[in-house]
């Protein structure tokens, strides 16, 4: 294993000036900075992880907080943690997953014990309780998801409310007048979870401006759930030719639910859903789709927490723009 001393003889200095190189804890020139750079590349010098924190007082690690409560989607979840263990690793960062719901004593407990840099934080409610804590820890951290007030905080998710109105803009451009939401587990939306309370209110104001009628319908990700709000919709709305989903373990079945009620997609009733793509595309009917995009807002979300850390200014909101895929889901109205 190559060692600091190894590195220092290669490049004809002090074992102390590598060391300082290595922390920024004093100055060097910028010819020596150079030099030992170089025999590090050379050498494939790596700082033990426990020397480089005591000597730069961070602990190269991001705490990705993701409480896996009841209604969440976990493999959808997972994706957007894949996504920010990788872009740390690329940041020659680790990362710390926290899942049990410990609300503030578990932030507090993590940040208190200098065993994280920063954290992000995910399954962010509109009035979510960990807020007033974030706002005042002394480690810098980024929300994956919008809180009802997000001043003071840097907050980077997929536009949610621009996707619930993108999904109703197909459907009334295909000449759609009566169309349904089928949403999140009601637990979701109990817990006012930001995002899917944003898709509602995009499809609900959308569908009003259009002039359509509209309904929106929680449901609990189960195949009898799911025949039991197709029901319901047709029940309640027997003019129906659109129907949004949100809730991805439920498309499949909601589409066989509404065949098995006299229902032929696309040709009776068009489908749109926000789910990740390469889910779309794999359904027995290819369906329209807005995509979750994990792997950039993961991504994003630790490239914000690097430049936090470097005290380099960010923005305190990014919304990415909703992107609408046409596969064989969706069709014109029915003219009957």
């Amino acid at each position: 294993m190559v060692k600091i001393t190894d590195v220092a003889r290669h490049a004809g200095v002090s074992a102390s000036t590598v060391s300082y190189a290595l922390s920024g804890k004093r100055p060097i020139s910028e010819e020596t900075r150079r030099r030992i750079e170089a025999s590090i590349r050379e050498l494939g010098y790596r700082p033990h992880a426990g020397a480089r924190a005591l000597a730069s007082s961070r602990s190269n690690v991001l705490a990705l907080v993701i409480p896996l409560r009841t209604g969440i989607h976990v493999p959808v979840v997972m994706q957007f943690a894949v996504s920010v263990v990788t872009s740390a690793r690329q940041h020659d960062h680790d990362v710390l997953l926290l899942t049990q719901e410990e609300g503030d004593d578990g932030l507090r407990r993590v940040a208190d014990s200098a065993l994280v840099d920063a954290l992000i934080v995910m399954d962010v409610q509109l009035h979510d309780p960990r807020l007033p804590l974030l706002r005042t820890l002394d480690r810098p951290s980024v929300l994956i998801g919008f809180p009802a007030e997000p001043a003071g905080l840097t907050c980077i998710d997929l536009d949610f409310e621009a996707a619930g109105r993108a999904c109703v803009e197909h459907l009334a451009l295909l000449g759609h007048r009566c169309v349904g939401l089928v949403g999140s587990p009601p637990e979701v939306y109990a817990r006012e979870t930001g995002f899917a309370q944003r898709v509602v209110r995009g499809f609900t104001a959308t569908a009003d401006r259009h002039g359509l009628a509209s309904s929106f319908h929680p449901c609990e990700a189960t195949p009898a759930a799911a025949r039991r709000v197709a029901e319901q919709l047709l029940r309640e709305q027997p003019a129906l030719t659109g129907v949004v989903v949100h809730n991805e373990p439920v498309v499949e079945p909601l589409i066989e639910a509404f065949e098995q009620l006299g229902l032929r997609v696309p040709r009776d009733l068009s489908i749109t859903a926000i789910c990740p793509d390469e889910l779309a595309e794999q359904f027995r009917i290819p369906v329209t789709s807005i995509a979750i995009p994990s792997a950039e807002v993961g991504s994003r979300a630790v490239e914000l927490l690097m430049k936090k850390l470097d005290r380099v200014p960010v923005p305190e909101a990014t919304l990415l723009a909703p992107r609408l895929t046409a596969r064989a889901s969706s069709a014109p109205r029915p003219a009957h």
